[in-house]
């Protein structure tokens, strides 16, 4: 699952958490009754867990297809004492009757959990018997429904993470209070009924039928699950373990069952014997739900994926087949790290999503035909994680988290690929085996169970006979990212000193023990050659590299050879003037990669001026023949169209570059006629970077038909694509085309487009108009395509139009953060707070953190980002040697 805390929170941490001390104080006598509100307090939920236990669950769902559901929930479990009230969460329900212990009580009800009076249970075992009605979800969380607009079928599925099991069943919603779940589950008779085991009964109920599957083992809530609908099923009974594949009716003819089947067969082979324990759940189920959140979600025995990440109307391309694979291996690994033994409260929950990520990029490299997945990942969420790292807003991969309110207030890419990268770290550290052993008695030891951070580090530590308090500290506890340089003379041909050199932001000084490899290259005939490669272990500022001394005199050093560390790595002088020249000279696609991601470091830190490095891409992007590499460096050539758009730089040179950029990336195009990877890969940058009145007129062209491209199909998605484009740059016709094409393609995608494509068009009317359908939290529109029209509304070369409602949108920040839910926030704050570019917007958003300090954590960490990336936008402008 993926989403994107200021120096203060460190030091709380520092101030209230002892080493490891992850969980709430001792429930005291007297402890303050639960809050009435939505969330769910770590202290509330410790005391609730400290008196409930032994929980098992007999769930009865009836499902019609119509907006609301009906439900009976029986929940049986040990009560330490009833000297004392308990609740139980149920969201948002017209609670029809309460039983406990057989005896019909009236239960407080507040909309948000039901409060059982202590008179009412005993000390013992308790049966609670809860009957409701509740409307099904629209905002992808709880038991979400969605009609398709193609058939008017109705499909339905869960989500609970990170607390949101409440929002279909009364449940105790905390991951420590495991249990078993039981299931019924009355549904349409077209309908196919999937949760975590397999059904064991379905028989006729009048016009309906009845599904009944066995109860579960232990699970933490937001592991169960169910779905239901008249999907589509594929089955493959070809391995270890049953699989099945689902997806809805009017876009199975988009689905390769063939490729899931693949990656998780090798994937479930992989994870067996790597962690020495077999596949837990009896069947391997994974669904393709419309409208998610998220990219997908591991439910245990049924993964729920989203549609829009993975599924195309046209073959899938080799990079599309590598992120397939990756997250059906992400969500695979969940089910023993995550499923099987489950983190006690939510602070834990980055351990979850760091152990996936690593272990999903591992088991792609190892078990798929991906053998660069390292590579992607570096590219990808490693540069999202440095990045995050370098913001005023970085937290440490640990962190407090007071309640369910903030369960994912930090869940990014510091949660992710930091912490992956850490994890990669310690295995180099500790060496492959003894981390592979470490983890398995981790798994071992507490199946079916909770644990903490300590759990885990000290398995890890046990197996490797070496205390890790330390490590943990610095890597865990500490935010930030550190900098390595190497520092070196040379005398007569040979490096006469060699050292490494460690330091951090003034902000973040903590450094840190890390073991990289030091490569030193010289250029030869062109080439980029490896000379010498040292393991080293550095910490500390300064570090001496002995074994280098007396090796000839570099080109060329990389202080993180093969990306072993997480650490940014700074060029001396030498080795940044033979990157920027001899690019396209070095043999090695990773090292290729550092540098240049080392490049455009230097744009980001406004030290290498953005037209230079334009010059830069414009001489050395064509020649790149690595695919995933070839990705990479397009993504930094649109990022900077990106930035002269944010900066309204329209100067002659501003014009003529773009139009370099077109022309680079159309020359691509045509230069890869033969290879379908490679061509689309291309033609997907010149779309994206296409904005002369020649490129828009060659792009409408292809669109009608009357201009072909050599091998390349456009398929539905791509017309589209090409539609929103035409539409975001007003040309002659374009919102025409998209009411023709949205009468031609009338799915839920073809409708979104239609909308992304209406949004995006530089039109104050429009604007003005769907930002207040944005606003209107009362709105009837889905979720999904509020979120829609909040990531299409400003691009970055129509600031002028977003400066037009700039100042209000910050003026209602914090009533809207007041008045909307996290989800809405989550999507708010990434899109629609207002960074243009200039002085007098960073002046603006300073004036907004100053004066907005009571925001809530996640639409404050927003307004920070926006504040800093928006003088990072202005920093880069100012760096610039190009006329202006």
């Amino acid at each position: 699952m993926t989403i994107f805390a200021p120096r203060a929170m460190a030091l709380a941490i520092a101030s209230t958490l002892a080493f490891g001390a992850a969980h709430a104080a001792p429930v005291q006598v007297g402890a303050p009754v639960r809050a009435e509100n939505a969330f769910l307090s770590q202290q509330d939920a410790a005391a609730r867990s400290a008196r409930v236990s032994n929980v098992a669950y007999a769930l009865a769902f009836t499902l019609t297809g119509k907006e609301s559901f009906s439900g009976v929930t029986s929940a049986s479990f040990d009560l330490k004492d009833n000297a004392a009230p308990l609740t139980i969460d149920l969201d948002k329900a017209t609670v029809k009757q309460v039983t406990v212990n057989g005896k019909t009580v009236d239960a407080k009800y507040n909309n948000w959990f039901l409060t059982i009076a202590a008179a009412d249970l005993v000390k013992g075992r308790n049966t609670v018997v809860i009957v409701y009605e509740r409307l099904h979800s629209t905002n992808g969380e709880g038991l979400h429904r969605m009609v398709d607009p193609v058939d008017g079928r109705v499909y339905t599925y869960s989500h609970f993470e990170p607390a949101a099991a409440h929002q279909m069943f009364a449940v105790f919603d905390q991951p420590d209070l495991k249990a078993t779940y039981q299931v019924t589950a009355t549904a349409p008779a077209d309908w196919h009924v999937v949760s975590t085991t397999r059904e064991s009964k379905i028989e006729q109920v009048g016009e309906m039928r009845r599904w009944t599957f066995p109860a579960t083992k232990k699970l933490s809530p937001y592991n169960f699950s169910l779905h239901a609908g008249p999907y589509k099923v594929w089955e493959d009974n070809s391995g270890k373990y049953p699989m099945r594949l689902f997806a809805r009716q009017s876009v199975a003819a988009q689905v390769t069952p063939q490729d899931w089947f693949r990656y998780t067969k090798e994937g479930l082979a992989f994870f067996d014997n790597y962690f020495g324990i077999p596949y837990q759940f009896e069947k391997y189920d994974q669904l393709l739900v419309p409208d998610f959140l998220y990219g997908a979600m591991e439910n245990a025995g049924a993964i729920t994926f989203a549609e829009g990440r993975f599924l195309h109307k046209a073959k899938m391309t080799d990079a599309q087949r590598q992120s397939l694979a990756s997250v059906i291996m992400h969500e695979m690994a969940h089910q023993w790290f995550g499923d099987l033994v489950t983190m006690q409260w939510w602070n834990g929950l980055w351990l979850n999503e760091s152990f996936a990520a690593f272990m999903g990029t591992l088991a792609t490299a190892e078990a798929t035909e991906f053998k660069d997945a390292w590579q992607a990942f570096y590219s990808g969420g490693k540069q999202a994680a440095y990045a995050m790292d370098q913001k005023v807003t970085t937290h440490p991969i640990e962190v407090p988290v007071p309640s369910t309110a903030n369960a994912f207030d930090n869940i990014d890419a510091i949660t992710y690929s930091k912490g992956a990268s850490t994890l990669a770290q310690l295995r180099h550290l500790l060496g492959a085996e003894t981390f592979r052993k470490g983890v398995h008695n981790y798994l071992v030891k507490y199946s079916y169970e909770n644990a903490k951070l300590d759990d885990f580090i000290g398995s890890l530590g046990q197996a490797a006979g070496r205390d890790l308090s330390g490590w943990t500290r610095q890597w865990l506890y500490e935010p930030g990212v550190n900098t390595i340089a190497a520092d070196f003379s040379c005398k007569a041909g040979k490096i006469a000193s060699f050292s490494l050199k460690q330091s951090a932001s003034p902000q973040f000084p903590t450094l840190r023990e890390q073991r990289v490899q030091v490569a030193t290259f010289k250029v030869d005939g062109g080439k980029v050659a490896l000379a010498q490669n040292v393991a080293v272990t550095y910490s500390g500022a300064t570090t001496k590299v002995a074994g280098l001394v007396g090796t000839a005199c570099p080109d060329l050093v990389y202080p993180n050879y093969q990306d072993w560390g997480f650490v940014k790595v700074q060029l001396d002088g030498r080795s940044f003037a033979t990157a920027r020249a001899s690019l396209s000279g070095v043999e090695d696609p990773l090292l290729r990669t550092m540098l240049w991601q080392s490049l455009w470091d230097g744009v980001r830190d406004a030290k290498l001026p953005l037209n230079e490095f334009i010059e830069t891409a414009l001489a050395n992007a064509p020649l790149e023949k690595d695919y995933t590499l070839l990705g990479d460096v397009l993504g930094k050539v649109a990022a900077s169209k990106e930035y002269l758009d944010a900066m309204n730089l329209n100067t002659p040179w501003a014009q003529q570059t773009r139009a370099a950029l077109e022309a680079m990336a159309w020359n691509g195009v045509l230069a890869n006629k033969g290879n379908e990877n490679f061509q689309r890969r291309w033609f997907s940058a010149w779309l994206g970077l296409a904005s002369t009145p020649a490129a828009l007129d060659r792009l409408k062209s292809i669109l009608a038909g009357s201009t072909g491209v050599e091998g390349l199909t456009v398929d539905q998605d791509l017309r589209w694509a090409i539609i929103k484009h035409l539409n975001r740059y007003d040309v002659e016709g374009a919102a025409s085309l998209a009411q023709q094409e949205a009468q031609r393609d009338k799915s839920d995608t073809g409708q979104a487009a239609a909308l992304a494509a209406t949004v995006v068009r530089p039109d104050a009317q429009v604007k003005t108009q769907w930002l207040g359908t944005i606003e209107d939290l009362q709105t009837k529109l889905p979720f999904s395509k509020i979120r829609t029209a909040m990531g299409s509304l400003y691009p970055s070369e129509q600031n002028a139009l977003s400066e037009q409602t700039a100042s209000a949108r910050l003026a209602k920040l914090p009533a809207i953060d007041k008045a909307a839910g996290p989800v809405y926030m989550r999507s708010y704050g990434g899109t629609l707070i207002p960074a243009t570019c200039t002085p007098h917007s960073v002046k603006r958003l300073s004036a907004a953190a100053d004066k907005y300090r009571d925001l809530s954590a996640g639409t404050r960490r927003a307004l920070l980002d926006a504040l800093q990336e928006d003088q990072r936008c202005v920093a880069i402008r100012q760096a610039m040697t190009a006329p202006k």
